[in-house]
């Protein structure tokens, strides 16, 4: 059975035009810094994201790990947000391995900090406590239903942290989305912090990767770190290939998974028993009502006998769409949930 696979965009595989540029890709050693594919890549992401430079890593996972552990000393502390993936999804690498205290903040509708809740973190200069260090955001925002900060509240936000002797590291995870969505360039969303990771693998389609982007001095630092977690690579520019091809040619096209999401969303609402947010960019939420007697995991087993793989939670389902979702996988989707509602 062909699925129509919406459980995450990381689920998607390359394209054609990937695959070939995988296949043709020049490599060298680029623990030596010789991968002259990998090198591209790296420059590529900085003079999108507004940095010096950029650094190529395994995971998105792995990028805001290197870059906290870059930015903070052991003891320090880092002010996240409760719903953030860096606090929720990433094994608490911070505290494992880094030794880096989190001081967890409530994140808001739109999956920001509030100023002030930042100002009533910061810790005071007091042998009791840590050392505030650092800041981390995330643009698009997972937990609060793939929503966006503006470039706005990301430079009012970098303002109130530097004039504080605070950095900030943005989980640009879902980065471009945010950008498409806004109608503005990733560098109006990550000029303003000090360091920003992407990926390649969701919805830019690449099969694997991110990257890290910040100053030389801080890329410099980043680089020791990410050899101390086992991330240094060899010839991965067949990798990077993949990536060079998403930033050149799956940006734009992120807006067809927004228009899509939204026709999902339209769609969900009208079937009985199901209450739906309004998608901001390519995540739909949706929750059964009471009244439902199904269980989620029965909805979703029953969607899956359907030729539909969906995302859930308690009594909660989270669709993404991506590339690989075109107009008629909406549509069965749709006939889908009808059946089986």
């Amino acid at each position: 059975m062909n699925f129509i696979d919406l459980r995450s965009d990381t689920v998607t595989k390359p394209t054609p035009e990937m695959r070939e540029a995988m296949a043709k890709a020049e490599v060298g050693d680029d623990v030596y810094g010789e991968d002259p594919t990998i090198n591209r890549l790296q420059e590529l992401a900085a003079e999108k994201t507004g940095k010096e430079a950029g650094l190529f890593v395994a995971s998105g996972t792995m990028g805001n790990l290197v870059a906290i552990l870059s930015h903070c000393q052991r003891g320090d502390e880092a002010i996240v947000g409760s719903k953030s993936h860096v606090f929720l999804h990433e094994a608490g690498g911070l505290s494992v391995l880094g030794a880096v205290h989190s001081y967890q903040l409530p994140n808001q509708s739109d999956g920001s900090l509030a100023l002030e809740d930042i100002r009533d973190a910061i810790r005071s200069d007091d042998p009791h406590e840590p050392v505030t260090r650092l800041v981390c955001l995330e643009n698009t925002h997972n937990g609060r239903g793939g929503v966006y900060q503006t470039p706005e509240y990301t430079r009012q936000a970098a303002e109130f942290a530097h004039e504080r002797g605070l950095t900030i590291h943005l989980d640009g995870a879902r980065l471009f989305n945010a950008a498409v969505a806004q109608g503005v360039s990733a560098k109006d969303l990550s000029g303003p912090v000090d360091s920003v990771t992407f990926c390649l693998s969701k919805g830019l389609c690449a099969p694997v990767g991110s990257v890290l982007c910040g100053s030389r001095e801080f890329i410099k630092r980043a680089h020791r770190i990410r050899k101390m977690l086992g991330g240094g690579m060899r010839q991965a520019g067949i990798l990077a290939a993949a990536g060079i091809v998403a930033l050149e040619t799956m940006i734009e096209r992120l807006t067809e998974d927004h228009v899509r999401a939204k026709k999902l969303a339209a769609g969900l609402k009208q079937v009985p028993g199901l209450a739906v947010d309004a998608p901001a960019t390519n995540m739909v939420f949706l929750s059964l009502k009471p009244e439902v007697g199904f269980s989620a995991e029965e909805v979703v087993q029953k969607l899956k006998a359907r030729g539909v793989l969906a995302g859930t939670g308690e009594r909660q389902f989270r669709l993404v769409t991506h590339y690989w979702v075109d107009d008629a996988g909406v549509e069965k989707t749709l006939a889908a949930f009808r059946d089986v509602l």
